[in-house]
């Protein structure tokens, strides 16, 4: 029934509040995310009081910014004093199901960054996201610091349940020019493959990636087996961390014979989340 599924997400925002000596969720407002390659969508700025930090959050190929695991994943975050924006890809804003041609994806989540470090003013930058989200970001973090390809982008629309593979930006393209720099990613749940194709390509542009990297992952996800996985981030050293979430899925769901709800599992990944932070931008 609609009315006890919205009581419980209420009552796992309490216990995650709780468990932060929080009685209120931070203050959160609209904002309009606008830039070349794609048009206006909607962002939600969760502010913490106080804040260490910002982190640009973008959603999965599945569900909008609003999604209760969006939504519960920020209020818990930002009870740990990290300012989130969250932001809707344009076939999310528009009500689409299939995700866009991925240099839509990337201006998006390049407008979002822009839009992530003017919000955050002089605090440290982050970006990362759920899934697809956090991929695209950090498509965008290893184009950062390279020189652009002449090669025209993919133009081609991704499947449905997942984004496109990677594709180069051309030398005229903008993308690179108005990229703010970002302390670090954040990725919870990175894509690694599809369900029950294993392979390692969609972490191929990790090891570009030149700032530092936290990879929450479930050891029940079947996006990210993680014997290919480790191997990925080992050949990486100290820039990538690795937290496990014994029994979790993708969606960092865990068996009720481990005696926590995804609830609780939010509210750790957010605290590991702070405290990292606080380490690669003290």
């Amino acid at each position: 029934m609609p009315g006890s599924s919205q009581a419980r997400r209420g009552a796992a925002r309490a216990r995650v509040r709780d468990a932060q000596g929080s009685s209120r969720d931070a203050p959160t407002r609209a904002l309009v995310v606008a830039g070349e390659g794609h048009s206006p969508v909607a962002g939600l700025l969760a502010e913490a009081d106080p804040a260490s930090c910002l982190l640009v959050l973008g959603h999965g190929a599945g569900a909008p910014m609003t999604h209760p695991f969006m939504e519960d994943l920020s209020a818990a975050l930002a009870a740990e004093g990290v300012s989130v924006l969250r932001f809707n890809f344009q076939y999310a804003h528009e009500g689409r199901r299939r995700p866009d041609p991925v240099r839509r994806l990337l201006a998006v989540a390049a407008s979002a960054l822009v839009a992530g470090r003017h919000a955050a003013a002089d605090l440290p930058l982050f970006a990362g996201g759920k899934s697809m989200g956090g991929r695209m970001l950090s498509e965008l973090a290893a184009r950062r610091g390279e020189p652009p390809t002449s090669e025209p982008a993919a133009g081609a629309p991704a499947p449905v349940g997942e984004a496109a593979p990677s594709v180069p930006v051309p030398r005229s393209d903008p993308l690179h020019s108005r990229l703010p720099n970002v302390a670090g990613l954040v990725f919870f749940g990175f894509p690694l493959h599809p369900p029950g194709r294993p392979g390692t390509a969609r972490g191929d542009h990790l090891a570009r990636v030149p700032c530092p990297m936290l990879f929450h992952q479930g050891d029940r996800d079947r996006l990210a087996d993680l014997a290919l996985l480790r191997p990925v981030l080992d050949r990486m050293g100290a820039k990538a961390s690795l937290r496990v979430v014994e029994g979790g899925d993708h969606s960092f769901k865990t068996p009720k014979r481990l005696g926590r709800d995804q609830a609780d599992v939010l509210g750790e990944m957010a605290r590991e989340t702070a405290a990292w932070t606080a380490t690669v931008a003290p």
